[in-house]
């Protein structure tokens, strides 16, 4: 069953994705709740992990772990525990002293925290973590890879110029020229790899796309400048269980405030863009639409139980006054999408009737799959 048939999901259809089996072990489980990392995430990583940790030791109706331990990899890659820490290549040793049977809930977001480096090292370790797997990982961390992927599966995206450094120094008026032929409606550029909307911003002229990319190349990262898609900012998160069913969240409508995107500061103030879900404009046959893309775009990808997949819906003016919907245009896979008290996931869950402990607990039983 996907969200494509028009049925009326309730808490216990999502739930019901984990197996009886993962259930029936949660409570005999020592969970490890890794969040930090050196990426320009890390501040929102932290906020996540202690939502996450705080989440999963509430009693609540579904019987939680029997023991939650908080892990932190510092910015200088030393990992910490109740005040004992292990430089990063020692990191084999503190995970075997959490115990064999530890699960990881990944509260990590952008870096090597979400790229696959960290699931890399868990599996070879032969232990559990929540989220997708190595594939995966790697994949949905570079923006223009994964375009080609969702492309291909028929997903509509933004079209795209990916730069380096080297050839933004030797080719620059060739990638400009690229660039303004992209759009005549204004450019998004974007780090390939970085999350949180970190060193992205909106541009309508040439001078400013040139600084913006050599604001993103100045990160480390590659530059991907997009055709700028005028609509709605929407977001779907997608959960799947391990014989490949699908489920879509309602999708959010996202709405940023003084005419701004939603960047970094909309994304995590207190006085930031405003969330609404179910959506505040979008219709419901869009939004219908919008999962049906999703689902397709988290199978496309490989994604293992759970991710929140952006997009824009373009709306146009007509003559008549009123506005025309166009096919949502794919943006992102998020692979550990954020778990604060502002992040979309747990608000898009909340509609779905599933608390923030709900939340975490299904996260972990959807663990019990098997990873790509």
């Amino acid at each position: 069953m996907t969200l494509t048939q028009e049925v009326a999901l309730t808490r216990e259809h999502y739930l019901a994705l984990a197996p009886e089996a993962a259930w029936a072990s949660i409570p005999d489980t020592t969970v490890v709740v890794l969040s930090g990392g050196s990426s320009s995430e890390r501040d929102v990583s932290v906020r996540s992990g202690a939502a996450v940790a705080g989440a999963l030791r509430t009693d609540g109706e579904l019987r939680g772990p029997k023991r939650v331990r908080a892990v932190e990899i510092r910015a200088d890659g030393k990992w910490t525990l109740a005040g004992a820490e292990a430089e990063a290549l020692d990191a084999h040793a503190m995970i075997e002293r959490l115990g064999p049977d530890a699960v990881y809930f990944l509260a990590l977001h952008g870096g090597q925290g979400e790229d696959g480096t960290i699931q890399g090292l868990l599996r070879a370790c032969g232990l559990r973590h929540t989220g997708a797997g190595v594939y995966a990982s790697a994949l949905c961390m570079n923006k223009s890879a994964t375009k080609d992927v969702l492309r291909r599966a028929g997903v509509v995206v933004a079209r795209g110029v990916e730069i380096d450094r080297y050839a933004w120094n030797h080719e620059r008026q060739a990638l400009l020229g690229a660039c303004v032929e992209l759009s005549s409606t204004g450019w998004c550029v974007k780090p390939n790899s970085g999350g949180s909307s970190v060193a992205t911003s909106l541009e309508d002229s040439v001078d400013g796309l040139a600084e913006a990319i050599e604001r993103v190349l100045a990160t480390g990262d590659r530059a991907l400048v997009e055709a700028r898609v005028v609509g709605v900012e929407t977001s779907c998160g997608v959960m799947g269980d391990p014989s490949g069913a699908v489920l879509a969240l309602m999708p959010i409508e996202i709405v940023p405030k003084d005419g701004r995107f939603f960047d970094y500061e909309e994304k995590y103030s207190a006085q930031g863009a405003s969330e609404h879900c179910p959506p505040l404009t979008v219709p419901p046959a869009v939004c219908a639409e919008i999962r049906r893309y999703a689902e397709r775009a988290f199978r496309a990808a490989a994604c293992g139980s759970y991710a929140r997949i952006d997009f824009m819906v373009p709306r146009t003016p007509q003559e008549s006054g009123e506005r025309q919907w166009g096919t949502p245009v794919a943006l992102e896979i998020n692979t550990l999408p954020g778990m604060t008290e502002r992040s979309l996931l747990p608000q898009e869950a909340a509609h779905a009737g599933l608390s923030f402990r709900d939340l975490c607990l299904l996260l972990l039983a959807l663990s019990w799959t098997e990873h790509a």
